[in-house]
C-alpha cells in the first residue's frame, strides 16, 4: 500500500527508494493456509476487497493495531482493532 500510493503520488523512483529504506525495518509475513482462509472468511462477512481480508486476518493474528483511511475497514463492530486515520 504505501509503496502504491508513493508511486501514485510522487513516482516510481520515490516508491523504490522508500520501499529499499523500509524494507531493514520490516519482517515479511507470508500468509499461511489458515490466514488464507481467514481472510476469505473475513472477505464473506464484510464484503470488502482481498488485500482489505488479509489486512485485517493480519492484524487478527498479531493481535495488532490496524491503521488505515479505507472505510471497508473501519466499519463498527468488527473483529479486529481498528485506528480510521481519516480524522
Amino acid at each position: 500500500e504505501v509503496y502504491y500510493v508513493l508511486r501514485r503520488d510522487q513516482g516510481a523512483a520515490e516508491a523504490e527508494t522508500t520501499l529499499r529504506d523500509l524494507r531493514p525495518r520490516l519482517s515479511l509475513d507470508l500468509p499461511s493456509e489458515e490466514r488464507v482462509i481467514q481472510a476469505a472468511r473475513l472477505k464473506a462477512d464484510h464484503r470488502f476487497a482481498y488485500a482489505d481480508a488479509f489486512a485485517a486476518a493480519t492484524t487478527m493474528a498479531h493481535d495488532a493495531l490496524l491503521l488505515t483511511g479505507d472505510p471497508e475497514l473501519s466499519q463498527p463492530r468488527v473483529p479486529w482493532r481498528v485506528e480510521d486515520l481519516r480524522g
